[in-house]
């Protein structure tokens, strides 16, 4: 059970680098944010000698253009547009599947799975598939999964991604209302990048607003065809009426993903993506090895 390869950069790390492992880079937590930065043990590109533009002649013409080993850097600011949470940048796919095996939790490993079948998907040419929304109840690594995709999907294969926690994307908003400037400029990012990963759908007070928020982004990415991932807590149902839950009594009724974001949305997500149960036990608070 594992990743199909990836198209790797002709140009990468030494493979008994003890930071990068071959891979030609590193991700650091730099503030809020994880940033991959090229790692020292990656080698002058022969072709081109550092400087990115090789020449070469095609029909008695010589013809200039970017070096392939410039694939290295464009990937790390795919990665680094990303903007992934600090706190996960050692989150891969790889650590998953190996905390999942370390800790006893085989019946994670069919998230994994589907990870990879994604993945395998992807390979086939035909573009990128529909995208998944991993549930789950809390602590059981739906958003290490996820952010290990996103590492996946910039660094090994080039995509362009954007994470985003809903409830750090409603608190960027008021900000920028605070200063005084409007929000189509940071909604358009989100409804226009070509793959989209929203963490923690259907958390937040359920105000007009920020349903109005989800709504807008969801429905111009439905319209656009475009890639979505997610994270949720709730059960992947339409709305079951429930309109307050009694956390005093865990084992009651609870809402669904439907009451949570609203019909429309979760319909949408419906033909979007495929939903993908995160099973298995509460996972925070035990460390996995990334180095296996």
């Amino acid at each position: 059970m594992t990743l199909p390869p990836a198209d790797q950069a002709p140009v990468q790390g030494l493979p008994d680098c003890p930071h990068c492992r071959g891979d030609g880079y590193v991700v650091r937590g730099v503030g809020a944010l994880a940033v991959a930065e090229r790692c020292s043990c990656v080698p002058v590109c022969p072709r081109c000698h550092g400087t990115g533009r090789v020449t070469v002649e095609r029909d008695g013409r010589p013809l200039t253009g970017r070096c392939r080993c410039q694939l290295l850097p464009d990937r790390i600011v795919h990665f680094n547009h990303a903007q992934v949470p600090a706190r996960h940048r050692d989150a891969t796919l790889a650590t998953f599947a190996r905390g999942a095996m370390r800790w006893e939790e085989p019946t994670k490993l069919p998230a994994y799975q589907a990870a990879a079948d994604w993945f395998a998907s992807l390979r086939e040419g035909t573009g990128v598939p529909p995208g998944i929304v991993f549930h789950g109840p809390v602590g059981r690594g739906k958003t290490h999964l996820l952010i290990g995709m996103i590492r996946a999907m910039t660094l090994d294969y080039g995509l362009v991604a954007r994470f985003v926690e809903f409830s750090r994307l409603l608190g960027q908003l008021k900000e920028r209302y605070s200063r005084g400037q409007g929000d189509s400029e940071l909604l358009g990012e989100l409804a226009e990048v070509p793959v989209l990963a929203v963490d923690e759908l259907g958390k937040g007070r359920l105000t007009d607003w920020e349903l109005a928020i989800i709504d807008e982004v969801v429905s111009r990415r439905y319209n656009a065809g475009l890639c979505t991932f997610g994270t949720t807590n709730y059960l992947p149902k339409e709305a079951s009426g429930i309109q307050s839950v009694n956390l005093a009594n865990p084992e009651g009724p609870r809402q669904t993903l439907g009451d949570r974001v609203g019909d429309r949305v979760y319909s949408r997500l419906r033909e979007m993506c495929s939903f993908v149960e995160v099973e298995g036990g509460d996972m925070r608070g035990k460390v996995t090895d990334a180095a296996g």
